[in-house]
């Protein structure tokens, strides 16, 4: 089993951390494109340490444990209704904007900080990538590969044609039934399902309308309209198994699901707090829980009152 979801929640944490504990120490910030190095110095410094650390731990608790080969490459694309390649393109698409935000903090100006710390996630994805491809029961994957270039050009591109994120990716969650017939593959514990279980799992493409308009309409700055994708029925990658060692699994129907709902872009909402400016940044991947439509082949069209 691919570890993937995993592998790159731990790439999220590894540069929200880096800009948690930048955010936090700002107290003021730097003057637009006016260098400071000892921010600088600080930042090459905590993610040169996290990001070796998570190698490192990757490995010992990883990939040490199966046998290595040389490079290749492996099709993963009809697995898991493509759910993980999304989960791709949003995390390079997060992690892009963490690092543009530390960047920034650095004083460095918009064009570097947009394209340096704008490919922070395609860098960290491709890493692990590699690892991959030099493991012989897996490989690295070229969907991932195209899905990790994607979300780090939604942003860059939007940044360096706007200089703002008028569209974002964004993830929610909820506790899925399908977890408990194969918690090894899916997850035991809250932690797990929701890292690795993609029945569970909702990405969102949220647009801030308000920046397509006039500067004059009076439309809410922090109100979104996002669509939604995910998938329900899955206890097996391409297909449903039925039974795991000796045990018969109960049929389930494999489909895909489409959302349509409303959205908060947290950076938007207008406050002089600088903390809660910051935490508002490091929360806003998360989609907002609002009344959303859905739409899947199996039931058709649901209306669901709040929406994790």
């Amino acid at each position: 089993m691919r570890l993937l979801s995993l592998k790159r929640f731990i790439t999220c944490l590894l540069l929200l951390a880096v800009f948690a504990v930048n955010q936090g120490n700002a107290q003021s910030s730097a003057k637009p494109d006016s260098l400071i190095p000892k921010r600088l110095n600080t930042l090459v410094i905590s993610m040169g340490g996290l990001y070796g650390s998570t190698m490192f731990t990757l490995n010992q608790f990883w990939y040490k444990d199966y046998p290595q080969s040389s490079f290749h490459f492996f099709n993963d694309n009809e697995e898991w209704f493509q759910i993980d390649k999304i989960g791709h393109a949003t995390t390079a698409y997060q992690v892009g904007y963490w690092g543009y935000e530390v960047f920034r903090w650095t004083g460095l100006d918009e064009k570097r900080a947009t394209l340096i710390g704008g490919s922070m996630g395609f860098f960290f994805l491709t890493t692990i990538e590699i690892l991959d491809g030099f493991s012989s029961q897996w490989g690295a994957s070229p969907g991932d590969l195209v899905a990790n270039t994607a979300g780090t050009a939604l942003f860059i591109g939007q940044q360096l044609a706007w200089h703002e994120q008028r569209i974002s990716l964004k993830f929610s969650a909820h506790m899925s039934p399908y977890a408990q017939y194969r918690p090894k593959l899916m997850g035991r514990n809250f932690g797990e399902r929701l890292v690795k279980d993609y029945n569970g799992q909702t990405y969102w493409l949220s647009c801030n309308i308000s920046t397509f308009l006039n500067t004059s309409s009076r439309f809410p700055k922090w109100l979104n309209v996002a669509v939604g994708y995910g998938g329900e029925g899955m206890t097996g990658a391409s297909s449903n198994p039925d039974e795991i060692d000796g045990l018969p699994l109960p049929h389930f129907d494999r489909y895909r699901q489409f959302y349509l709902s409303a959205d908060i872009d947290l950076t938007r909402i207008p406050t002089k707090n600088k903390t809660l400016k910051s935490l508002f940044k490091i929360v806003n991947f998360l989609k907002v829980p609002m009344p959303t439509l859905e739409y899947n082949k199996k039931q058709g069209l649901l209306f669901h009152p709040l929406y994790f």
